[in-house]
């Protein structure tokens, strides 16, 4: 049996492979998939697809065997001169062992781990307490945004009237960026996520080859605003985000890679999941009745609306040694990625997984991650969509697609570029 690709991003513009991913959790739940070069971006080595749920689970609550620092968490090989440098993010690396254990392999580690500290740090300024008192915020920009969209006609394009500036303000408010700065988050964005979408064309070396939109020469001018801005909120304090990380006990190295993670993870997560949850509730009349009626609370349907469309389809690790996944012999230096959206579809884990069922649970779904890299914004993310659906049920009527969506060509962001929706 010919084992399905799920590595070209191209496929992922006509929706999740859903028939793709089935396969491989039936037959090949840890499946080789070769990585050519595709859109101008060169090949690489291969990589081992992880698609079953319970597999997905183990490899990211496992950083010892299946390590973020050792190759970093995207899929593309970094340039080896580039490493160090991403390796300053809290997402590239691994926390420290809960043990003493034999000591690794030359050349694996580099130096203790910060992850835990710099976790701990971060977690004291996205206090769920501070991120609640945007609630109010979040719903007044929700209404406003939805209401003129609905004024302007029977069908509009719910990414670019409401969803885009929803998820951009919120998390803007929230940093604390001046409302003059805040196009400048959206662009740094689209650089980083929509780097394999021809609509954002890549920025080429002196070599004619793409130049990673995470290398130190890319993110130079997000790092200049990051200090700019940390140096203000210490002369000018706020209740934000910001204000927390730059007066705390941050390096200033560790700062810039902060701005970067919540400015890119922070907007599109929001961004990628809001068009989702409503393209699922347009396509599905019943449930989007369901939910109007009252019938189901509004904080269960975010998580079945989340599991339908995570925001992020896939993330790396690199095995640290030789092991055993499904049977399958993964050897040290593998690249290893798990497959959020085949996972949040197992049939070991969800009766009817097709099926949207806005009032299911348990519900397990890996939309967020797991283990030591779970999403530290997954409550402001909740709070925002939880929010965003509220109001459209007095601000919206019924609602159903206008036309096809347009989605981002990524194997990376379950990202919707358009959204035409049509009112009833």
């Amino acid at each position: 049996m010919t084992v399905p690709d799920v590595f070209d991003p191209r496929i992922y513009a006509r929706g999740l492979p859903h028939e793709s991913f089935r396969m491989l959790r039936d037959h090949h739940p840890v499946a080789w998939q070769e990585e050519y070069e595709v859109l101008g971006w060169p090949a690489g080595p291969g990589f081992w697809a992880v698609t079953r749920h319970a597999d997905v689970v183990r490899v990211l609550k496992d950083p010892a065997a299946f390590s973020s620092h050792l190759g970093a968490t995207q899929i593309r090989d970094p340039d080896p001169a580039d490493l160090p440098f991403i390796r300053r993010m809290m997402l590239n690396q691994d926390p420290a062992p809960r043990a003493a254990a034999a000591p690794a392999a030359p050349g694996t580690r580099e130096g203790p781990s910060d992850h835990g500290r710099l976790r701990r740090l971060v977690s004291r300024a996205f206090t769920p307490r501070r991120v609640d008192r945007f609630a109010a915020t979040a719903r007044t920009r929700a209404r406003r945004l939805l209401t003129a969209a609905r004024d302007g006609g029977d069908t509009f394009d719910l990414v670019e009237a409401v969803t885009d500036d929803y998820a951009l303000l919120n998390l803007a408010d929230l940093l604390g960026v001046p409302e003059s700065d805040r196009s400048l988050l959206l662009e740094w964005t689209e650089r980083v996520i929509a780097y394999q979408d021809p609509d954002e064309p890549p920025v080429l070396g002196p070599d004619g080859a793409p130049v990673n939109p995470r290398s130190p020469a890319m993110l130079r001018e997000m790092f200049d605003y990051a200090r700019q801005l940390a140096a203000c909120k210490r002369r000018c304090p706020a209740d934000d985000v910001m204000t927390s990380l730059a007066t705390g006990e941050l390096r200033e190295d560790e700062l810039e890679m902060f701005f970067f993670l919540l400015t890119v993870a922070g907007n599109d997560t929001v961004r990628s999941a809001a068009p989702g949850g409503f393209l699922a509730l347009a396509e599905n009349p019943a449930q989007q009745r369901r939910l109007r009626s009252g019938d189901v609370d509004p904080g269960t349907a975010v998580e079945e609306l989340l599991r339908n469309h995570p925001p992020v389809l896939s993330f790396r690790r690199t095995a640290t040694r030789d092991t055993l996944i499904a049977g399958r012999t993964v050897r040290a230096g593998d690249k290893v990625v798990v497959f959020h959206a085949s996972a949040n579809h197992d049939e070991r884990v969800f009766d009817e997984p097709h099926r949207l069922d806005l009032s299911r649970t348990p519900n397990l779904h890996v939309s967020f991650g797991d283990g030591p890299h779970i999403c530290l914004g997954a409550h402001f993310a909740r709070l925002q969509l939880r929010v965003l659906h509220e109001e459209a049920l007095t601000a919206l009527p019924p609602y159903a697609p206008a036309a096809p969506p347009r989605r981002l060509v990524s194997n990376f962001i379950n990202g919707i570029k358009s959204l035409p929706l049509l009112l009833d």
